[in-house]
C-alpha cells in the first residue's frame, strides 16, 4: 500500500478502487495536489493504470462543471477523434469516502507546464515546429466536432456572457483580496464595448493550453491525449485560439515596463521571475528556432476549421483578461486559506499584457 500524503484514507480508497475495477492489490501514487487532486492507479504487474481526479479548489465556482458533467463530456469524447481519457468510473456518494472523484484511463506522456520547456527529446527545430502544429490541430479537431453531440452535458455560452462572467469573477476575487487592479478594469471597460456578436458556436474546452495537454512520441512529438474537461462548454470557438496564442512569443513582442510592480512588489524570486517572463513570454520554447509565429499557428487554423480569426485583439485581450482573474482567484484562495501569497505582482502582470493588446500596442 502506497501512502498519499493527503486527507484521503488509502487504505479505503484502494479497497473500494479493488473492488469496483475488478482487480486486486491495487497501489496509489499523488502525482498532483492542486486545482484537483491527481492520484495514479496501478494494477498487479502492471496490466492497467488508471488516473483518479478529486476536485479541489475553486471547483465551486460558476467556471466549473459538476464531476458528473465531466465524466459525461469524457464518455462523449470518446464517439469521436480528440484524444482524451476514457472514464471508468464515477464516485459521487461513497460514505466512506467523503470527497467525490472519477477515474480515467492512464495515457502515457508529458505536459509542458508554463514557463517549462519540452521533454528534453522535443528540444530540437523539428520538435518544436510539431509541437505547434499537433497542438493547433488537435484545438481544431475539438472545434470541429458535432457540438449538438455534447448539448445536453455543456452549457452554452454566448461570448457576451462569457465576458461578464469572468468580470464578475475578477470582482469576486478582488472583494476578498482587497487588491485593486485598475488597468484590468479599463480593459474590462474595453472589452464589454468589443465584444463581438457574430460568432460560430463549438465544443470549446475552457483551458487549452500545453500543460493540459500530453505528449508522447519518441523523436516526434504526438498528442497522446487533452487533459482537464471540467471547464467544457459550448460557445466561440475563437475564445480559446486566443488563450492558446497568449503563451506565443514572437521576436519584437513589447516589454512592458514592470517598475509599477517592483515599487510594490517585496519578492526578489517574484520579480525576477517576472523579468524572465517579460524577456521570454509565458511559455520561452515558443520564440525558439522551429516554433512558428503566432500568424502562423492563426493561418493553419483556419485552413484546419474554415473559420476566420477576426476580431483578434479582442480574443487576446479577453485571454489575457481571463488568465489574469484566474491568478487574482488563487490569490484570493491564499488568502482565504489563511496562507501567503504572491499572486498579486503576476496580476498586475498580466493586466499590462491585456491593456497592451486591448491599446494595439501588442499586435498579432
Amino acid at each position: 500500500m502506497t501512502e498519499t500524503g493527503t486527507d484521503i484514507d488509502t487504505a479505503e480508497l484502494e479497497t473500494f478502487l479493488s473492488s469496483e475495477l475488478d482487480v486486486g492489490g491495487v497501489e496509489t501514487e499523488v502525482v498532483h495536489d492542486g486545482l484537483n487532486l491527481s492520484i495514479v492507479i496501478s494494477t498487479p504487474e502492471d496490466e492497467q493504470a488508471y488516473v483518479l481526479r478529486r476536485p479541489n479548489k475553486l471547483r465551486h465556482t460558476e467556471s466549473f462543471n459538476e464531476l458528473r458533467q465531466e465524466y459525461n463530456v469524457l464518455q462523449l469524447l470518446g464517439e469521436t477523434a480528440v484524444p482524451a481519457p476514457e472514464p471508468v468510473l464515477i464516485c459521487e456518494d461513497n460514505p466512506d469516502i467523503d470527497d467525490p472523484f472519477l477515474v480515467m484511463t492512464y495515457l502515457d506522456g508529458e505536459t509542458i507546464p508554463l514557463g517549462s520547456a519540452p521533454p528534453e527529446r522535443f528540444r530540437n527545430t523539428a520538435a518544436r515546429d510539431r509541437i505547434a502544429t499537433v497542438l493547433t490541430d488537435t484545438l481544431a479537431e475539438i472545434h470541429t466536432v458535432d457540438a449538438e453531440q455534447f448539448a445536453d452535458v455543456c452549457e452554452r455560452q454566448t461570448t457576451k456572457a462569457q465576458v461578464e462572467r469572468v468580470i464578475d469573477q475578477l470582482g469576486n476575487a478582488t472583494r476578498v483580496t482587497g487588491h485593486d487592479p485598475s488597468a484590468l478594469w479599463d480593459v474590462a471597460d474595453w472589452l464589454r464595448d468589443n465584444v463581438p456578436s457574430d460568432t460560430e458556436t463549438a465544443l470549446v474546452h475552457g483551458d487549452y493550453r500545453p500543460s493540459n495537454v500530453l505528449f508522447g512520441g519518441t523523436d516526434r512529438p504526438e498528442i497522446t491525449g487533452v487533459l482537464d474537461w471540467e471547464t467544457a462548454f459550448l460557445g466561440d470557438p475563437l475564445t480559446e485560439l486566443g488563450y492558446l496564442l497568449l503563451r506565443w512569443r514572437d521576436d519584437g513582442d513589447p516589454t512592458p515596463s514592470l517598475a509599477g510592480i517592483r515599487d510594490r512588489c517585496s519578492n526578489e524570486d517574484v520579480i525576477q521571475d517576472l523579468n524572465e517572463t517579460n524577456d521570454r513570454g509565458l511559455a520561452p520554447f515558443t520564440n525558439e528556432p522551429g516554433s512558428p509565429s503566432r500568424r502562423d499557428l492563426v493561418a493553419r487554423y483556419e485552413d484546419e476549421t474554415g473559420m476566420s480569426f477576426e476580431n483578434e485583439r479582442f480574443y487576446r485581450a479577453f485571454a489575457a483578461f481571463t488568465l489574469a482573474t484566474v491568478w487574482e482567484d488563487l490569490h484570493r484562495n491564499q488568502i482565504e486559506a489563511g496562507a501567503e501569497s504572491d499572486w498579486e505582482p503576476y496580476v498586475d502582470y498580466m493586466a499590462l499584457i491585456a491593456d497592451s493588446i486591448a491599446s494595439g500596442e501588442f499586435r498579432l
